[in-house]
């Protein structure tokens, strides 16, 4: 027993464990709270895999008549829609059929969301036509476009899978609106660049080019119009007619409104059918020897599903297309995740984000057996969805039976459609992606920085790519978030009253108020002479720490007194780096002496190593400017965790107990002791205990507050009476005596800084209003 306890002994020599340990949170209070009550844990995580497994033992005719409107009304929408987005990513029109089957059936079973509705998508369709052109142009004719497709869909699927597992949904919270928006709109204007030559029949050029590109070779072919543009561009017309007529005329007779809505959601389906009749009339008889007609049909599409049956995925396929995986899943995730938030925002309810990539996840995955392409959550169906009353995820299953009716039943009618007509569809589909002026207008509003990604996103995947766009956004966003860590607002603060009838009270606010958000005029007085009080506003990482050192150190060294005179020290000993001037000594006189530094902490819920050395350095810097001890308050900690870390390096407790002490360096970059890698100047200072050598300074002597005046913030907010650690009648401080120096809140820190002060200095000076 007593060799183990002197291992521990010697062990705590070695890793110098504080003798005398204040009470702080420790490593075994986290493993308890992440290990605590693992088999319930355990069951609520499997259960809440399946959220149809919390309402549908309530499901009643009530729920049911609603998702009956909205599946079927989307299922109507759906068909139509599915088979155009098949013909953006260079498929068969079966494939849009399939992936909307399986989207709609599976996703209501895995589903936090109402409203969304999962199938193919124009932006996603998109990508995946870029990806089958450049695995066929670097290997051409290996693999057909719809193995390509699938093998998107599976591994893109089990990769966003696997982050909903692993609960890794925050990520998708790195990339903000305006970044979203950016490439939305500028793979909108793609899209709809890219089906402008359908609808007009234009044909002998790349239409998946750079959307510039597009629009020139447009424009050069204007003159080879078709007669498709009689099909697509009456289309066109007819949908934009139908829905303004719409909106006037629930305007104008309101009670109708939802007989409008309906004729309004069924526009696409009649435009299809319609053309697909005068299709049918036209090009009957006129069938060439070679086998084609005068306009571009879909011609045959099979009947069923064709392609079921284990997907093939090879793994050449796979290395082939690694490089556009990245952006694939991206858009998978990202535009569900973005569409699920903005419905249960507006109706009053909130997805679960990890919940929300499993069920597309799962989706995809599944999908491959039925020969599916990539599938993730429409806007547009979304939309109609909620509108049309939809109650439960249940809709889907509804929207499902459309799917197949339309699969098994009417695939001979599908031959005759114009692929002119389909165009018109996803033009008018997606021109309702792109930001609308009023948008792009709050963006500016609400952050510039921020509206400039969003439009150089725009230009870039206009001009370039739409993956380009994509990395764009996600990399001016991330590189905008840490600029915004790294150099966050800090403020030196002082006072004003604010008087309410009778009542008044203290508040701290910047020594100089920042116009646009408080009265400029109002004067701010500063704080007792002697004492400083900083605020940062952001989290004390490595990234920022050495900006509070900057700007404390440089404000101490400008406006408070140096303890050392030195205007009779010659050149010779004075530091290299202290050149010294003569106004400079002739000022310092009519400077207060430094007696405290406040830190309000109210702001800071993290902090590193790298955040304590930079206090460390501070307070060294500090003490070696005033020649004596400087006492440093903190206000309102937000963390048990950041108080362990103040207290690790010596902060919080009396400056008259010797024993503790502000280490020189808290984490070393080499195992060399201090005295070792220092000079001799400073080696002998630095390195040791700075309250030892202070002490026998006369002037020390007489300033240095006495342990008494280092009062503990409960002493101003509650009348306590300390039993050890317990409450003795009903009451107890605020924080604990071990740590006088840390405070519960701002005017606690700054008025025992104050007190202080007023025990050892009883002239009043000011401090000049800077920041």
């Amino acid at each position: 027993m007593e060799s183990v306890d002197k291992l521990k002994k010697l062990g705590k020599q070695i890793i110098e464990y504080p003798e005398d340990a204040v009470p702080v949170v420790s490593s075994k209070d986290w493993v308890k709270g992440v290990a605590q009550n693992p088999t319930r844990r355990a069951i609520e995580y499997v259960s809440s895999l399946f959220p149809i497994l919390g309402w549908i033992h309530r499901y009643n005719f009530g729920w049911a008549y609603g998702d009956l409107i909205a599946g079927l009304t989307v299922g109507i929408v759906g068909v139509p829609q599915s088979m155009s987005y098949a013909q953006i990513a260079t498929l068969p029109a079966e494939y849009g059929l399939y992936s909307s089957f399986v989207g709609v059936l599976v996703y209501c079973f895995f589903a936090t969301s109402k409203d969304v509705s999962i199938g193919p998508v124009a932006v996603m369709s998109l990508t995946v036509s870029q990806i089958i052109k450049h695995v066929n142009g670097a290997h051409p004719g290996v693999w057909e476009g719809p193995q390509i497709a699938t093998t998107v869909a599976f591994i893109c699927g089990f990769i966003v899978l696997g982050i909903g597992m692993l609960r890794l949904g925050w990520i998708v919270e790195f990339i903000p609106a305006p970044a979203v928006s950016g490439f939305m709109t500028g793979s909108a204007i793609n899209i709809v660049s890219g089906q402008v030559p359908g609808l007009m029949g234009l044909k002998g050029f790349d239409t998946r080019a750079a959307t510039y590109k597009v629009i020139i070779n447009t424009l050069k072919h204007l003159r080879y119009t078709r007669l498709d543009a009689a099909f697509g561009l009456t289309g066109l017309v007819f949908l934009y007619f139908v829905r303004w007529l719409c909106i006037r005329m629930t305007k104008r007779y309101p009670r109708a409104a939802r007989i409008f809505f309906f004729f309004n959601v069924f526009r696409n389906a009649f435009l299809i059918i319609v053309l697909t009749f005068a299709s049918w009339l036209y090009n009957r008889h006129r069938r060439s020897a070679s086998g084609s007609y005068p306009i571009k049909i879909l011609q045959d599409v099979p009947r069923g599903f064709q392609h079921m049956g284990r997907p093939v995925i090879d793994r050449d396929l796979i290395s082939a297309l690694a490089g556009e995986l990245p952006v694939a899943t991206i858009i998978l995730f990202l535009e569900h995740i973005a569409i699920s938030k903005s419905f249960g925002r507006v109706n009053g309810y909130k997805i679960n984000p990890n919940q929300e990539l499993i069920a597309i996840g799962v989706t995809n995955t599944i999908g491959t057996l039925f020969g599916a392409y990539p599938a993730t959550g429409s806007f547009s169906r979304s939309a109609l969805q909620s509108k049309s009353g939809v109650k439960t995820p249940a809709a889907g299953l509804f929207s499902a039976i459309v799917v197949i009716v339309a699969l098994y039943g009417l695939t001979p009618a599908f031959f005759w459609i114009p692929t002119a007509a389909l165009s018109a569809v996803i033009i008018h589909a997606v021109a309702d992606l792109v930001a609308s002026p009023a948008q792009v207008y709050s963006f500016w509003r609400v952050s510039p920085l921020e509206f400039i990604i969003w439009l150089t996103a725009v230009f870039v995947t206009i001009f370039a790519t739409i993956e380009d766009g994509i990395y764009f956004s996600v990399a001016a966003s991330l590189a905008l978030l840490l600029i915004r860590i790294a150099r966050p607002r800090g403020s030196f603060l002082g006072k004003l009253t604010v008087h309410h009838n009778t009542e008044e009270r203290e508040v701290f606010v910047p020594l100089k108020p920042k116009d646009g958000v408080m009265n400029p005029h109002l004067e701010v007085y500063p704080p007792a002479p002697g004492v400083v009080i900083y605020r940062f506003e952001e989290s004390f990482l490595y990234p920022n720490s050495s900006l509070v050192n900057d700007a404390v150190v440089d404000y101490v060294k400008e406006y408070t007194r140096r303890g050392k005179d030195m205007s009779s020290v010659q050149a010779s000993d004075r530091p290299w780096n202290d050149p010294g001037r003569k106004d400079e000594e002739l000022m310092n006189a009519s400077k207060p002496v430094l007696r405290a530094i406040v830190l309000d902490f109210s702001a800071i819920s993290h902090i590193d190593t790298t955040g304590i050395q930079a206090l460390v350095d501070t307070k060294n810097e500090v003490e070696r400017w005033a020649d004596r001890p400087v006492e440093f308050h903190f206000a309102s900690i937000l963390s048990p965790w950041i108080r362990r870390s103040l207290v690790a390096a010596g902060f919080g407790m009396s400056s008259s107990d010797h024993n503790v002490h502000v280490r020189p360096e808290v984490a070393p970059v080499t195992r060399y002791h201090d005295e070792y890698i220092a000079d001799p100047q400073h080696c002998t200072e630095d390195a040791n205990n700075v309250q030892p050598r202070l002490a026998q300074d006369p002037e020390a002597i007489v300033e240095t507050p006495t342990p008494s005046s280092s009062r503990s913030s409960s002493d101003y907010t509650v009348n306590s009476m300390e039993v050890g650690d317990k409450i003795d009648g009903g009451r107890a401080p605020l924080v604990q005596p071990s740590t006088p120096f840390f405070h519960f809140d701002l005017t606690a820190a700054v008025r025992a800084a104050e007190h202080n002060g007023a025990v050892v200095h009883t002239s009043y000076h000011t401090f000049p209003e800077k920041q």
